[in-house]
């Protein structure tokens, strides 16, 4: 009993991670995730209510980690040029340490997010807000000309042309020779088209 009175969402997301892991999304069952944690399937049930439901929440919490790191450039003081230039570069960082350093939970990870896109799109929502906060300060600041149509417009079109850089789909890019100088030349433009003349 004592294993099912501690057990919380944030444990069983950790074994659901370790199981992922292990077995890959297409083998990895919520029985799996039971026995790592040594409680029954339904104790696990009592907590996500499906096997889906479970999923989702574990590519949240994986998504979320992203949100929280790039959170001081975004709400950070600081010229927005350089906290909208840090923001994409710890981004780009932060998708080829996931990549690199653990590629099958990356490819697991790759899996779900095409299951959910309902998450996905939710964390793309997040990420561009906080690249609208930036470029709000930026005109605040006098750094950035007043964009057209709007802030949150700009936002969404400097996420999209950094996508190269951060969506899964490019994954095999991220390694490639010459990658770092291709960021760094989009950075470069996209910090050129924002800056007041």
């Amino acid at each position: 009993m004592a294993a099912t009175e501690s057990l919380t969402a944030e444990r069983i997301l950790e074994a659901t991670e370790e199981v992922l892991r292990r077995y890959g999304p297409a083998k990895a069952t919520v029985v799996d995730v039971a026995r790592v944690l040594g409680v029954s399937h339904g104790s696990v049930y009592r907590h996500f209510r499906t096997k889906a439901a479970l999923r989702e929440a574990v590519t949240e919490r994986w998504l979320e980690r992203n949100v929280v790191e790039l959170r001081p450039y975004a709400k950070g003081p600081g010229p927005a040029d350089e906290r909208l230039s840090g923001w994409l570069y710890r981004l780009f960082a932060l998708k080829r340490q996931k990549a690199g350093g653990d590629p099958e939970l990356m490819a697991t990870f790759l899996v779900l997010l095409e299951e959910n896109s309902a998450v996905v799109d939710r964390h793309v929502e997040h990420l561009v807000e906080q690249i609208a906060a930036i470029v709000a300060d930026g005109i605040r600041q006098g750094i950035f000309a007043t964009p057209t149509p709007d802030v949150a417009a700009t936002a969404r079109a400097v996420f999209d042309a950094t996508d190269r850089f951060h969506d899964p789909v490019h994954v095999a890019d991220w390694s490639t020779p010459g990658i770092q100088a291709a960021f760094e030349a989009v950075v470069s433009l996209v910090l050129r088209a924002l800056r007041r003349p």
